[in-house]
């Protein structure tokens, strides 16, 4: 009893100690200079050399240029044809994934057997490496022994196989729908939770009111899934706008720069052109229009919740 009564009160001493801020920062610097050292200081870095004229080629002359790299890029022609091809990316990308994610949160939200399994089973494109899926698109692809040829060829649609990425027209389409493939998976999830907190006195309050299913659909299922796709449309629109793993396995930017988005570009100017300048500079172009992109949608979005 007495090493009982000594251990609470041992307990009740060490909890009436003072919390002291200082002790929290002191536990709090090693985290903070390993985030300073990976992260802070390559973006602060990398803005420094934006405004250098920095060429491995000639590594030893490193003139300051001030803006002329960010207008050097605006000029370059090419720059608004990746500008262009982003946009189409970003917009089909972030659509579709959209759409199809509410159809499977809609089949999702329904009872029948199966469905936990159908919904585990719905993860696995979503949990697949990023390389790992654009290895896989690339073989379904493929002009000699795709998967999507040979299913079409014995299906009777086509006569011959393909060269689907070799068409201008269908390049970033294909593209996008790989990517669409992997990104479907967590927008059904987020709009299915969001799905699944809409109070069912709303549904029975238009039931009352002589709503039919269609009805109920549209005036308070979709207003209620603003939040859920508020939250698919940034995560989307941001990850497809600096989307660079399938454009690199898939095409490298081709054909004929039908796949050549921002990110491809920043990639050829900075380890192909070896110009740290500029592609520092299209780099913050990009950033910018991310931020930017993800704040015009939450304000546009978050206004009517």
């Amino acid at each position: 009893m007495a090493e009982n009564r000594r251990g609470c009160s041992g307990f009740w001493l060490l909890a009436s100690v003072p919390y002291e801020p200082r002790t929290a920062w002191l536990f709090l610097l090693p985290v903070m200079a390993v985030l300073a050292a990976v992260t802070v200081f390559p973006i602060l870095y990398s803005l420094y050399i934006s405004f250098f004229s920095l060429k491995l080629t000639r590594p030893l002359r490193v003139p300051f240029v001030g803006l002329d790299n960010y207008a050097q890029v605006v000029a370059d022609e090419l720059f608004w044809v990746a500008v262009s091809r982003t946009v189409l990316f970003t917009v089909v990308s972030v659509v579709a994934v959209a759409v199809i994610g509410l159809l499977i949160a809609l089949l999702l939200d329904q009872a029948f057997r199966g469905r936990r399994l159908l919904g585990a089973l719905l993860l696995v494109p979503w949990a697949i490496p990023s390389v790992a899926n654009g290895l896989m698109w690339k073989w379904i692809y493929e002009s000699h022994y795709g998967a999507l040829n040979g299913l079409l060829l014995q299906a009777g649609l086509i006569e011959h196989y393909l060269a689907w990425l070799g068409d201008p027209d269908k390049t970033l389409l294909l593209i996008a729908n790989a990517f669409v493939w992997k990104e479907v998976p967590l927008a059904a999830i987020l709009i299915l939770v969001t799905m699944k907190a809409i109070p069912a006195d709303l549904y029975k309050a238009a039931t009352v009111d002589g709503a039919n299913r269609l009805q109920r659909f549209v005036h308070v299922t979709l207003p209620s899934l603003r939040p859920g796709f508020m939250l698919v449309v940034v995560y989307v629109a941001m990850v497809a706008i600096r989307q660079f793993d399938l454009i690199f396995l898939l095409t490298e930017g081709g054909p004929a720069h039908a796949s050549h988005v921002m990110s491809w570009q920043i990639y050829v100017e900075t380890f192909r052109n070896l110009s740290f300048g500029t592609g520092a500079a299209l780099s913050y172009i990009l950033a910018i229009a991310t931020f930017a992109l993800a704040y015009f949608i939450i304000r546009a979005l978050g206004q009517r919740l």
